[in-house]
C-alpha cells in the first residue's frame, strides 16, 4: 500500500490527533486491511512483526496499549486510530462487559419505605409450653427450624427469661434478597392461614396455633424479649435503603473490575512489547551466531591450510637441512683425513697421538679387569647351579638306592615267610623221626637265621638311607629357597622360568576384563579396587570355600562352587574374573592354607606348574651362556 510524502515524514507530539484522524479515516474508506475471515485479524501498521494474526480482543489490546505507550508520535497515532476503528466501527458485542445485577424483589408501592429489621428477621409466637420443675419449658429452636424449612431459615433462636421459654422465637434468614424473598414467603404463608400479626393481635380465644410475621420497625421500637433480641442482632433499613446501598456496592466492584482489566491490558501489553523486542533480538543474535558460524569455518579453512602449508615448507626445509648436513659431514670426512695425514708429518701430533693411545691402553686395561672380575662372578654362579646340580643327582642316586634296598628288603622278606612255611610244614611232618627231615629241618632254620640277620642289616642300611634321604631332601629344600632368594631379579617376567608369588591374585587378567567392561579411565582404578578386595577375603582365614569329595577311593578339597560370595563374583564379573580368584584360592589352601598369606615358588610359566631344580639350573646356565656370547661379541 502505497503512502504519500507527508504520511512517511516525522510526526510531532502536537500532530498525533490529526494524523489519528487521517489514519482513521483512511481505515474506514479500507484504506487498510485489518480483518481477516470471520474472527481473524491483523494490524496493518506492523507488518514487520513475527505475530501477524491476532482475535479482535488481542488485537484491540494491541492497538490500545501502543497508542498510551511512550513510542514514537506517528506510531501512537496509527495505533490510536485502529484502536477508535475497531471500537467504532467492527465492535465485537461479545467484548462488552456483561454485568448481571440482582434487583431486590420490589415491594408494594406503599410499602417501599417501610423499615424492615435486618437482616431479615421472623417473629413467631404462641409456641407451646409447659410449666415443668417451677420454669416453663417447650420445643427447641432446631425443631422449629425444621418446620419452617422450606422458608430455607438459617437458625431459629428460643427466648428465654427468668421464667423460663416465653412461647416467642426469633427465625434468622439471609442477608441477601434471597433471604428476603424466603421472608415474605414465610410471612405471607402465616397470613394466609390467618396466623399473621394482625391475626395475633384480633384473636378472641386461647389457640394452640403458631402466629408469624416479618419483623419490622414496630416490633423493633416495642418492649419484651422480642424487641431487646431484635435491638441487639438487628438494625431497622427500608427496602430502597438496602436497594440503593446494594447499587452502589456493585457501582463500585464494577469500576473496580474495570480498573483491574485496564491494568491487565496495560501488563499485557508491556509484556507483547518484550516480548516482540525479545522476539527481535534473538533473531539478531541468531543472524550473528550464523555470521560468526560462517567466519569461524572459513577461519578454521585458512588455518588448517596453513598449517599444511607450514607443515609441507619444514619437510621441505628438513630435506634441504639433511643434504646441507651431509655435505658438511663428507666435507668433514676429507677435512679429517687432511688433518690425519699432517699428523702423521708431525712429531708433536706423534706425541700427542702416543700419549692417546696409552690412555686407551689404560682404559682397556681397566676393562680387561672388569671383564675378569665379571668373569668370576659368573663362574661363582655357575658353580653354586652345579653344586645344587650334583647335590640333585646325589639326591636322586640316594633315592634310587633306597628303592633297590626296598625291593630287596621286601624280597628277604618273602624268602623268611616262606622259610618259616617250610619249617612249619617239616615239624607236622616230622612225627617219625625220620633222620633226613630232622637234616632237612637244621638246615632251613640256619638259612632262615642269616636271612634274619641279612634283613636287620639291611634294615638298619635303610634307616641310615632314610635319614641321608630326609638330610638331602632338605638341603635340595634349602637350596631351592636360597634360588628363589638369590634369584629374584633374575627370574622375572613372565619368562620361561620365573618366581611365582602362590595364592596372589593375578591382576593382568582382572584387568582385561575390567577395560572391557567400564571406561578406559576408570579401568584401571576399578581393577586395582577389586583385586586389592579379593587379595583380602584369601587372606581371610574364617572364609573356606572348600567341600571333601572322593576321587579313586580318596577324599580331596575342591572349590564349593554355590558359595555365595564366589556366586556374587561370577555373576557380577563373569567366568574369566572367577577363574583367577578360585585359581589363586587353590594356590593358597596347597601352599599356605593356615597363615593365609602367598608364598614364593619357582614356576614354569609355559607348562602352568611348578619349576624343578633342573629347570631351573638348565635356565640358568642357558641364560648365562647367552649372556657370556654376548659380551664375548662385543
Amino acid at each position: 500500500m502505497a503512502h504519500s510524502d507527508s504520511e512517511e515524514s516525522e510526526v510531532s507530539e502536537s500532530e498525533i490527533d490529526d494524523y489519528a484522524e487521517k489514519a482513521y479515516s483512511n481505515l474506514k474508506e479500507g484504506g487498510f486491511k485489518v480483518k481477516y475471515g470471520d474472527s481473524a485479524y491483523k494490524c496493518p501498521f506492523c507488518t514487520g512483526k513475527k505475530k501477524q494474526a491476532y482475535n479482535f480482543k488481542d488485537l484491540l489490546q494491541h492497538a490500545t496499549g501502543i497508542g498510551a505507550s511512550n513510542r514514537k508520535a506517528k506510531e501512537k497515532a496509527t495505533h490510536l486510530a485502529l484502536a477508535k476503528y475497531m471500537k467504532t466501527d467492527l465492535a465485537d458485542p461479545s467484548l462488552s462487559l456483561q454485568m448481571v445485577v440482582f434487583e431486590p424483589p420490589t415491594p408494594p408501592s406503599r410499602d417501599r419505605d417501610e423499615k424492615f429489621v435486618w437482616p431479615w428477621k421472623g417473629v413467631v409466637v404462641n409456641v407451646p409450653t409447659e410449666f415443668k420443675d417451677g420454669r416453663h419449658v417447650g420445643e427447641s429452636g432446631n425443631r422449629l427450624k425444621e418446620q419452617l424449612s422450606r422458608f430455607n431459615p438459617l437458625r431459629v433462636h428460643a427466648l428465654w427469661n427468668y421464667k423460663g421459654h416465653t412461647g416467642n422465637c426469633i427465625v434468622e434468614f439471609s442477608k441477601d434478597w434471597n433471604g428476603f424473598k424466603d421472608a415474605m414467603s414465610f410471612e405471607n404463608h402465616f397470613e394466609a392461614e390467618r396466623l399473621g400479626k394482625r391475626d395475633w393481635k384480633e384473636r378472641k380465644s386461647k389457640t394452640i396455633d403458631l402466629y408469624a410475621w416479618v419483623a419490622r420497625e414496630d416490633d423493633y421500637d416495642g418492649v419484651g424479649p422480642i424487641a431487646d433480641h431484635l435491638r441487639k442482632n438487628g438494625d431497622l433499613k427500608t427496602v430502597n435503603d438496602l436497594a440503593v446501598e446494594e447499587s452502589r456496592k456493585t457501582e463500585k466492584l464494577v469500576a473496580n473490575l474495570a480498573n483491574q482489566i485496564e491494568v491487565k491490558n496495560r501488563h499485557l501489553h508491556e509484556l507483547e512489547c518484550k516480548y516482540n523486542e525479545t522476539t527481535s533480538s534473538l533473531n539478531t543474535m541468531m543472524e550473528q551466531r550464523e555470521q560468526l558460524f560462517v567466519a569461524y569455518n572459513e577461519e578454521i579453512k585458512k588455518m588448517q591450510q596453513l598449517a599444511r602449508d607450514h607443515s609441507r615448507r619444514i619437510i621441505e626445509e628438513n630435506e634441504s637441512l639433511r643434504l646441507e648436513v651431509d655435505n658438511k659431514r663428507k666435507e668433514l670426512d676429507e677435512r679429517s683425513r687432511q688433518l690425519n695425514k699432517m699428523a702423521n708429518q708431525n712429531n708433536i701430533d706423534k706425541r700427542m697421538l702416543e700419549d692417546e693411545k696409552n690412555k686407551n691402553a689404560m682404559k682397556n686395561s681397566s676393562l680387561d679387569m672388569a671383564v675378569k672380575e665379571q668373569k668370576k662372578s659368573d663362574e661363582n654362579v655357575l658353580r653354586l647351579v652345579e653344586e645344587h646340580k650334583r647335590e640333585k643327582e646325589d639326591a636322586l642316586k640316594k633315592i634310587l638306592q633306597l628303592e633297590k634296598q626296598l625291593d630287596a628288603k621286601q624280597k628277604l622278606e618273602l624268602e623268611i615267610q616262606q622259610l618259616k612255611g617250610q619249617l612249619q610244614v617239616m615239624k607236622h611232618m616230622g612225627g617219625d623221626e625220620d633222620s633226613t627231615v630232622k637234616e632237612k629241618m637244621e638246615e632251613l632254620t640256619s638259612e632262615l637265621n642269616e636271612k634274619i640277620e641279612e634283613m636287620e642289616d639291611m634294615e638298619a642300611l635303610n634307616q641310615t638311607l632314610v635319614v641321608k634321604e630326609r638330610k638331602s631332601n632338605d638341603e635340595l629344600q634349602e637350596a631351592r629357597k636360597e634360588l628363589i632368594s638369590g634369584l629374584t631379579d633374575l627370574l622375572t617376567g613372565r619368562a620361561f622360568i620365573g618366581i611365582k608369588r602362590m595364592g596372589e591374585i593375578d591382576e593382568k587378567a582382572i584387568l582385561e576384563v575390567c577395560r572391557s567392561k567400564f571406561p578406559k579411565r576408570n579401568a584401571e582404578l576399578q581393577a586395582a579396587m577389586i583385586s586389592s578386595k579379593w587379595q583380602d577375603e584369601l587372606k581371610n582365614p574364617e572364609w573356606h570355600p572348600f567341600k571333601i569329595v572322593t576321587v579313586s577311593d580318596k577324599a580331596q578339597e575342591v572349590i564349593q562352587e554355590d558359595d555365595e560370595k564366589l556366586r556374587e563374583l561370577r555373576e557380577e564379573l563373569g567366568e574369566e574374573v572367577y577363574k583367577t580368584v578360585t585359581t589363586a584360592l587353590l594356590e593358597m589352601n596347597e601352599y599356605n592354607p593356615s597363615g593365609r598369606y602367598t608364598i614364593p615358588e619357582l614356576w614354569n610359566y609355559k607348562e602352568g606348574r611348578k619349576a624343578s631344580l633342573k629347570e631351573v639350573i638348565q635356565y640358568i646356565l642357558k641364560q648365562w651362556k647367552a649372556l657370556k656370547r654376548k659380551r664375548g661379541s662385543s
